[in-house]
């Protein structure tokens, strides 16, 4: 498959990337080549900032962003990225510091991924939702499997008063490890609706929703 063609100026860091006190971590060069379907790219934040992205695939323009997680360690930002097929895909990365009220994120860096073989399956990522972007981390589970069981949660949610997910309409109410980790298992139904949620405080009654798995 030939390389498409781009805008000049397309690939790499744009404008705004040094601005907002963004580096790249592990991928410093735009374009990337793997014989794996599963790659994650890396930056480093000066700042606090949120952030997102998408992924497109250049040859259908098709938007695969459900096989795009992003998510937040420290002064780290991490894309996991799942390919579905062989071929050319656009990675491109938005961020805004959060100290911005806009509602408009400026793209600040993006990467052409060639993926010359795709030996794994793939399965959507969860819905992240925008709480999510401003420093969670999910140790587990980035996938679901559409099967009765128990799965076990693990994810750091800064400033959390309380975690809990819910299955359906059931909730299960996770343990906080410290250090803003909380844990725990959950029983999970076939075909069901699947949410990480947090109450920050105040009413206890109110939960964001900050991950949603649909299986």
């Amino acid at each position: 498959m030939s390389k498409p063609e781009l805008p000049r100026g397309y690939l790499g860091a744009q404008p705004k990337f040094s601005e907002f006190k963004l580096s790249t971590l592990s991928h410093n060069e735009p374009e990337i080549t793997t014989d794996s379907n599963e790659v994650e790219v890396k930056f480093r934040m000066g700042q606090p900032v949120k952030v997102t992205g998408n992924l497109i695939e250049t040859s259908t323009t098709k938007d695969y962003s459900n096989l795009l997680f992003t998510q937040t360690q420290g002064d780290v930002v991490s894309y996991i990225i799942q390919l579905p097929n062989p071929g050319f895909y656009k990675l491109q990365i938005y961020a805004l510091p959060v100290s911005d009220d806009s509602k408009t994120l400026p793209g600040v860096f993006n990467y052409l991924i060639n993926c010359t073989r795709a030996p794994k399956p793939v399965q959507p990522f969860p819905k992240q939702y925008a709480q999510w972007k401003e420093g969670c981390y999910l140790y587990e589970p980035l996938t679901i499997p559409n099967a009765d069981g128990t799965v076990n949660f693990k994810a750091v949610v800064p400033k959390g008063k309380q975690v809990a997910v819910t299955v359906n309409d059931t909730w299960t109410q996770l343990k906080n490890a410290g250090s803003d980790v909380w844990e725990g298992a959950v029983k999970i139904v076939k075909n069901s609706r699947v949410t990480l949620n947090v109450n920050y405080g105040g009413d206890e009654s109110k939960y964001s929703t900050l991950l949603e798995y649909n299986l």
